[in-house]
C-alpha cells in the first residue's frame, strides 16, 4: 500500500509499504477514504517529537471503512463507516476510567505517533471498539474528519480547559486550524469578547468570518498593548495558546487578567520562560493537556444538528499520491493560505 512516511527530521516520503494486519484481539483494519495533515506531523517533521522514530507511517486523523476485526471486538463491525480517533484508549485503565484517554496505559497518542498512523491506504486501529466511532448517516466524510482532532483539541484543551463562561473575555494566540476550532467551539459558551492574535493577516480575516469580536497582528510585537486596549487595562479572563512556540505562551502571560486562566493547547518543542515575578500574586491558573476525545460523541452530535460547520476549516483537498504536495502547501500556509487540507486515499 501506498504511505507517507517519516525518515528522521526534515525527511519523508510516499512508499510502498506492507499492508497491515490483526495483531491483537482489540484491533481494527480501516480503509482509509479521507485523512490530513495537522500542525503536529510538522513538529515531529521539524524534530520536536524525538520518540516517534525514523520509518513511521505518519498521520493521526481519518474516515474510513471497517475491512476486519479482531475476534475481541465487538460494537464495529466490517463495513462500518467510522471516524478515526486521533487518541486509542482501552477503555479499562486508569486514566481511561478518569476520562484520561491521552495517558491510557496501552494507548493514548500512538497513531502515527508510536504506531502506523492514517496518512496511507489502509490502518490498524487498536481497541478499535473504543476507538472508532460510527459516522451518522448523512455526514459529509470531509466535515467528519475534522472530529478526529482539531475540533476535540480546541474544545478540551482550550475552551473547556479555559473554563470559558457567558460574558467572559477571550484571547486566543494562533489563528491556525487548531486556533480556528477553538474559537468555533468556544462560541457554544457565549463569551462577550473573542479576540485572535496571529501575524498572518489571511488567517485574522478568517477569524472575523468565524466569529472573532477583535482581530490583532502581532508583527509589530503591540499585541499585549491592543490588547489591553480591548478589554480597559485588565487583560483577558482566558488567554488559550494554540501555536507552540515560546513567545507566545510568554505573550499570554503579558496579557491574562487578574484571576485569569492561560490554557495551553500548543506543541512546545523547546522551553518557555514562566514569569512568576509578575504572575506570582495574580490568581492566574495555567493549564495544559494533551486532547482526551472525550467530548467527540457530544461534538459528532453538534454536527449532525448543525451547530457546528467544521467545513469552513478546509481549504484544500488532494489525492493520496499528491501527498508531498499537500505538505507543501500545508507548511507554507502563510502562501498558499491553507487552513485544513483533505487527503483521498
Amino acid at each position: 500500500m501506498k504511505a507517507l512516511v517519516y525518515n528522521g527530521p526534515g525527511k519523508k516520503s510516499l512508499e510502498e509499504k506492507p499492508k497491515p494486519e490483526i495483531l491483537h484481539p482489540s484491533d481494527a483494519i480501516v480503509k482509509i477514504t479521507k485523512t490530513t495533515i495537522c500542525g503536529t506531523d510538522l513538529h515531529i517533521l521539524k524534530g520536536d517529537v524525538p520518540t516517534c522514530e525514523p520509518g513511521r507511517i505518519l498521520g493521526h486523523e481519518g474516515v474510513g471503512i471497517v475491512e476486519k476485526v479482531g475476534a475481541g471486538v465487538g460494537s464495529i463491525k466490517p463495513g462500518d463507516h467510522v471516524l478515526i480517533s486521533c487518541i486509542t484508549s482501552c477503555g479499562k485503565c486508569e486514566p481511561c476510567r478518569k476520562g484520561m484517554y491521552s495517558h491510557c496505559a496501552n494507548g493514548g497518542w500512538i497513531l502515527g505517533h508510536r504506531i502506523d498512523g492514517t496518512q496511507a491506504e489502509y490502518v490498524r486501529i487498536p481497541h478499535a471498539d473504543t476507538s472508532l466511532y460510527p459516522i451518522p448517516k448523512g455526514l459529509d466524510e470531509d466535515a467528519v474528519v475534522m472530529l478526529s482532532d482539531i475540533l476535540p483539541t480546541g474544545f478540551e484543551c482550550g475552551v473547556l480547559n479555559g473554563k470559558i463562561k457567558p460574558g467572559d473575555s477571550v484571547a486566543i494566540v494562533g489563528a491556525g486550524p487548531i486556533g480556528l476550532a477553538t474559537l468555533l467551539t468556544a462560541q457554544f459558551y457565549t463569551p462577550s469578547k473573542i479576540i485572535m492574535i496571529d501575524i498572518d493577516n489571511n488567517r485574522l480575516e478568517v477569524s472575523k468570518r468565524f466569529g472573532a469580536t477583535d482581530i490583532i497582528n502581532s508583527t509589530e510585537g503591540r499585541a499585549t498593548e491592543k490588547t489591553m486596549q480591548l478589554t480597559d487595562g485588565a487583560g483577558v479572563d482566558v488567554a488559550i495558546e494554540a501555536v507552540g512556540v515560546p513567545a507566545t505562551f510568554e505573550l499570554c502571560e503579558e496579557i491574562v487578567t487578574a484571576g485569569g486562566i492561560i490554557a495551553n493547547i500548543g506543541v512546545h518543542g523547546v522551553k518557555a520562560d514562566l514569569h512568576l515575578e509578575k504572575l506570582w500574586s495574580h490568581n492566574i491558573s495555567i493549564t495544559t493537556r494533551l486532547v482526551d476525545t472525550v467530548t467527540t460523541p457530544m461534538l459528532l452530535k453538534t454536527l449532525v444538528s448543525k451547530k457546528l460547520e467544521p467545513l469552513s476549516l478546509i481549504t484544500h483537498r488532494f489525492k493520496l499520491d499528491d501527498i508531498m504536495q499537500a505538505y507543501e502547501t500545508f507548511g507554507k500556509a502563510a502562501q498558499t493560505k491553507a487552513l485544513k487540507v483533505i487527503i483521498s486515499a
